[in-house]
């Protein structure tokens, strides 16, 4: 399987990586844009300093990631001409993970400033599956309204709000919990958390 996964400058940077690690370790190839914030971000939260041209990032993810059965592309997200900027190159799943309310409402109101604006648009219009993962409290109307309309156009909304049923041990229950959510809504069987039964 194929999918884009993006970055974006909200907090909760660590569902995005955790995503990452799970598709790679399924054999998917990733699609992975990093905002300029999601950088900023990656560095306060969790310690990786992707600083550098994109071939010395291209090069600390590949390591960081491991020896990954799935394949890792980083694009950056100023590329406009990447082929993820047209509809014609037929991805049809894509993940925000974490979304920032700018992303969203971008994305929503049709902006393509970037390169994550761009392929979730071109996901949008091609009838592909888009899932954004807004970490933000508490929330305005104005963010309400665009995770409205944006669910209206077909998009999936997946707040990171972790459920405590289970009665988790470590921050990594909580962060498997979310990330367990988004496969399910890509249709992508996991294990990564305790179901109801």
């Amino acid at each position: 399987m194929e999918a884009i996964v993006a970055i974006t400058g909200a907090s909760g940077v660590a569902y995005g990586i955790r995503l990452v690690r799970e598709l790679l370790g399924r054999g998917d190839d990733i699609y992975l844009i990093i905002s300029p914030s999601g950088l900023m971000v990656l560095k306060e939260e969790m310690g990786l300093d992707l600083s550098g041209g994109c071939h010395m990032i291209r090069d600390y993810l590949k390591n960081y990631f491991g020896d990954a059965r799935g394949g890792l592309k980083y694009l950056p997200s100023d590329d406009l001409m990447s082929p993820l900027s047209s509809g014609s190159s037929l991805r049809r799943l894509m993940i925000i993970c974490p979304s920032s309310m700018g992303t969203l409402a971008r994305i929503a109101h049709g902006i393509s400033g970037n390169l994550i604006e761009r392929a979730a648009d071109c996901i949008l219009k091609e009838g592909g599956r888009l899932i954004l993962v807004p970490r933000e409290t508490p929330l305005n109307a104005i963010h309400l309204e665009n995770m409205l309309k944006l669910a209206r156009m077909g998009a999936l909304i997946a707040p990171a709000m972790p459920a405590f049923y289970a009665r988790p041990e470590r921050i990594g229950d909580l962060i498997d919990f979310v990330v367990g959510k988004v496969l399910d809504l890509a249709g992508i069987k996991n294990e990564l958390y305790k179901r109801w039964d």
